[in-house]
């Protein structure tokens, strides 16, 4: 892995800091290097206000959308709420749903089934709502390239609102309303929401025009926080507001659904990392390997035994999704094998009988072994269906812009994507995307990186200084836990690879006369370089360690050299 150490922040701003917050430099300087830089940033940093949301009707078409949905409620019209099969999509369902169930009984629910009918907006979903006199279709989490599609919904008489957050085309849709703050002619202060959070945003503002006040909707912030997460959208701004609430929720008040899943978790206080790790992919396999629809169930059940019953059967799910993965990791990797590609800029393999549902997590288990921007393509109806991934630093999305002239459709963000191309384009499509990486992406980004915020000193490791790190937490992107790095230290002799396969190291790391425990999942490997005394240097996070009750900090190791 190559290292990479921020740059030191400016030594006035952070002394000036560090006195007006009576903190110690180390803190200081990590919250400048995350542009915290005066008192009034931190405390909006450290004391996040729901205050401090942004104002929903500053989002281009916000005014038409809700009164288009009062106008809807008024008249008895019924209202399909619509949207895509993965976590962002079916928590943006629940929410929207659920609110507007409580002041309108004529609100259905759709999720597009992932095999027959793909992402977004869909033909079929259209059918549905003009079968059953449904006017108002409410998209989330998709249809900002649906334009064919809502022009068909037009001729049908059939009105949509689009609340998405996916990069637009050339096009907007025609639709009533279009939110999307990366629409180029969005003035929207913050522009990294995800499909969830425009979802939020709209039932801000209708409770708004309600004359209700925020403290009415934060109990839906639970489903957001978990889109966040999810999405893998930045913990800054708005979102950060967001995210913070949401975990608060459902560490006080959660859901019938979120209980459920975690009953079987023994965590008092749930992080974004276990709502990532826990209930996300639980959420995902649903849609994954039967139909989305069964997670907006459960996400909106109220009575807790019922949910429980959604719950187990989503465990079913979950447990075919983790063998369904792992055994086409395992034949995409021999694919990569035999047929020598171990020297291409790029992944891009195919079977016409992998399954559909896990292709994205295959493509991300593939840049686990060979760190490069990667497609797994599989057989859907007549054509074939891709999920890009990508490295940090590469934007994939772009790449695939490139590509256009073999791709039928895509749509997706900078590190993730979805396509769908014709078989017969296959080939030329994967040398194209080949042609495409090789000469666009920078060589560096082909080694995984470790961002470094700061060297420090061993000593400089106290109770009080993890108490405040905590603080900055939520924790993601544009927000990562702080990365030390110490130089020359060593280990007092016990440390041992340890876990199957002796995959992982324990140790115990001294400088100086002080020591930690430390802990490296997946670096038993580097054993040998800690044997014998040897100095090294590490870069780690911060982590308590609870074992017979006793709590004491460690080392959570993410390399050494």
């Amino acid at each position: 892995m190559r290292w990479t150490i921020a740059p030191a922040p400016d030594r006035e701003k952070v002394t000036e800091l560090a006195h007006a917050l009576n903190v110690s430099s180390v803190i200081a300087s990590l919250l400048v290097q995350r542009g915290i830089d005066s008192f009034e940033k931190a405390k909006q940093f450290f004391r996040p206000s729901l205050e401090d949301l942004h104002d929903p009707f500053l989002m281009k078409d916000m005014e038409l959308a809700v009164h288009r949905i009062e106008k809807a409620i008024e008249e008895g019209e019924n209202i399909l709420v619509y949207g895509d099969y993965d976590v962002d999509g079916t928590t943006s369902v629940a929410l929207m749903s659920s609110y507007l169930e409580t002041v309108s009984d004529r609100i259905a629910t759709y999720i597009p089934d992932r095999y027959s009918e793909g992402y977004g907006v869909s033909y079929q979903g259209i059918d549905y709502a003009s079968d059953n006199d449904i006017n108002l279709i409410i998209a989330l989490d998709c249809g900002i390239k649906a334009i064919d599609k809502i022009a068909y919904a037009n001729e049908k008489g059939i009105d949509f609102i689009i609340c998405d957050h996916h990069r637009p085309g050339h096009e907007i849709p025609e639709a009533v309303a279009v939110l999307d703050p990366k629409r180029e002619d969005c003035n929207y202060p913050y522009k990294e929401l995800c499909g969830c959070g425009v979802g939020f945003k709209l039932i801000q503002a209708l409770s708004v025009r309600r004359g209700a006040s925020i403290e009415t909707v934060t109990p839906y912030l639970d489903l957001v926080a978990t889109a966040i997460g999810a999405d893998i959208v930045p913990i800054t701004g708005e979102n950060r507001i967001l995210a913070f609430y949401g975990l608060q929720v459902i560490n006080t008040a959660p859901r019938a659904g979120f209980r459920a899943m975690l009953s079987q978790v023994k965590k008092e206080t749930l992080t974004i990392t276990d709502v990532v790790f826990t209930l996300a992919p639980r959420i995902n396999a649903a849609g994954r390997m039967k139909h989305g629809l069964y997670a907006v169930y459960l996400l909106k059940e109220k009575e807790y035994d019922t949910a429980l019953q959604f719950a187990s059967e989503i465990e079913v799910y979950n447990s075919e999704r983790k063998a369904t993965d792992h055994s086409i990791t395992e034949e995409a990797l021999l694919q990569i094998d035999k047929n020598s590609e171990k020297d291409r800029f790029t992944t891009v393999v195919y079977d016409e009988h992998w399954h559909k549902g896990v292709i994205g997590i295959v493509a991300s288990r593939l840049i686990e072994t060979y760190y490069r921007p990667t497609l797994v393509f599989t057989k859907s109806g007549e054509k074939l269906a891709a999920s890009a991934r990508s490295v940090k630093g590469f934007d994939v999305y772009n790449a695939l812009e490139n590509c256009t002239d073999h791709i039928e459709q895509f749509g997706g963000h900078k590190y993730a994507a979805g396509l769908t191309l014709k078989e017969e384009k296959y080939e030329a499509f994967k040398a194209k995307f080949e042609e495409v990486v090789a000469t666009t992406i920078d060589k560096q980004l082909l080694i995984p990186e470790v961002s470094i915020d700061m060297p420090l000193d061993i000593e400089e490791i106290t109770p009080k200084m993890y108490r405040i790190l905590r603080q900055f937490a939520p924790f993601g992107p544009g927000n990562m836990a702080p990365v030390f790095m110490t130089n020359d230290v060593i280990d007092t002799g016990y440390g041992k690879p340890v876990g199957a396969d002796e995959k992982h190291l324990k140790c115990t790391i001294a400088k100086n006369g002080k020591q930690f425990g430390a802990i490296g999942f997946g670096l038993g490997k580097h054993h040998e370089i800690i044997k014998n005394r040897q100095r090294f240097k590490v870069a780690y996070t911060l982590d308590e360690n609870e074992w017979n009750g006793n709590v004491s900090l460690q080392l959570k190791l993410k390399d050494i050299k």
